[in-house]
C-alpha cells in the first residue's frame, strides 16, 4: 500500500505549500504593484514592478511606520532578552530539583500555558493601572514576561535534562558557586534551546495585536501591528501602502529567523528523549 501511495506525499506537500504561498504572493505582488492596479486585479503580477508604496510608508508625515517599528524592536528585544535569563535560570531550577515545591511551581506554569491572554487581559489592566504603568512600554514588557515565561521555561527545563549532571557536579567539586556553574557551565550549553526560546517568543511578541492595543491603548503609543491597523483606517483607499507596510513588518522576523534557524529544531527536540 505504501508503494502504491508513494506518489500522494508529495502532491499533498505541494498542495499545502501552494496553500501557504498564497498569501505571501499577494502580500508581495501587491507592494510592488500601483495602487491604482491593486483593487481590479490584487492576483495579477507586479509588472512593471514599482518601490512608490515603500516610499510613501518609509517618508509619511506623521512617521507612523518609524514609530510603529521603534516601539516593537525595544518591547520585542527587551521582553525576550529577560524572558531568555529567567526561563533559563527558573527551568535549571525545575530540572534539577526534586523537591515538593519544584512541582507544585511546575503545575502552576502548566496551568498558565493554559489560559489566553485575551481570558486575563482585564484583570492585568487593572494591576498595570493601580501600579501607574498602564499605556507605557514597560507596562506590555511586563505583561510579555508574565505570559510567556512558562513556555520559555518547559523549553529550557526539557533541554537541560539532556546535559550531563556531572558536569555541574565537577564544577562544584573544584570550588564553584552555583551562579558560576550555571553561568559558565550551563549556559553556554543552551544555545539551541535559547535560539527557540528566542524565535518563538519574538514572534509572538513582534505579531502581538490585542495586547499592545488595549494595554498601550490607540493613542499613546502604537507596535508594527497596531500600526497596520491604524494605517488602515475606516476610509482607507491605498491599499498600496497597507500591503508596503505588511510587507517590511515581515522583514525583522524573517532576518531574525534566519540567523537562528541552524538550533532552531535542535532546541526544540533536545529534551524528547530523556527526563
Amino acid at each position: 500500500m505504501t508503494g502504491r501511495f508513494a506518489w500522494l506525499r508529495p502532491l499533498v506537500a505541494t498542495c499545502l505549500c501552494a496553500l501557504f504561498f498564497v498569501p505571501l504572493y499577494l502580500v508581495l505582488a501587491n507592494t510592488f504593484k500601483p495602487g491604482d492596479r491593486i483593487s481590479g486585479s490584487p492576483a495579477s503580477p507586479p509588472w512593471p514592478p514599482t518601490l512608490h508604496n515603500i516610499t510613501a510608508v518609509l517618508t509619511r508625515p506623521d512617521r507612523l511606520f518609524w514609530v510603529s517599528f521603534t516601539n516593537s524592536v525595544l518591547i520585542t528585544s527587551v521582553s525576550v532578552v529577560t524572558l531568555t535569563v529567567l526561563s533559563a535560570m527558573l527551568g535549571h531550577y525545575l530540572a534539577r530539583s526534586r523537591s515538593r515545591w519544584a512541582r507544585g511551581l511546575t503545575l502552576v506554569l502548566l496551568a498558565g500555558l493554559m489560559i489566553p491572554p485575551q481570558v486575563i487581559l482585564i484583570p492585568i489592566a487593572d494591576v498595570l493601572r493601580a501600579g501607574h504603568l498602564m499605556g507605557t512600554l514597560q507596562g506590555l514588557v511586563l505583561f510579555n514576561v508574565g505570559y510567556y515565561v512558562p513556555f520559555g521555561v518547559f523549553v529550557f527545563s526539557g533541554f537541560i535534562r539532556t546535559v550531563p549532571i556531572e558536569l555541574e557536579e565537577a564544577a562544584t567539586v573544584d570550588g564553584a558557586s552555583p551562579a558560576k556553574v550555571f553561568w559558565r557551565i550551563v549556559f553556554p550549553l543552551l544555545r539551541p534551546a535559547s535560539a527557540s526560546v528566542l524565535i518563538f517568543l519574538g514572534v509572538w511578541i513582534w505579531n502581538d495585536f490585542i495586547d499592545p492595543l488595549i494595554i498601550l491603548g490607540p493613542s499613546r503609543g502604537t507596535t508594527i501591528t497596531t500600526g497596520v491597523y491604524r494605517a488602515v483606517g475606516q476610509y482607507q483607499s491605498d491599499f498600496g501602502s497597507v500591503f508596503a507596510l505588511m510587507f517590511l513588518a515581515t522583514l525583522p522576523v524573517l532576518a531574525f529567523y534566519l540567523a537562528l534557524q541552524r538550533h532552531f529544531v535542535k532546541g526544540l527536540t533536545g529534551g524528547a528523549t530523556k527526563g
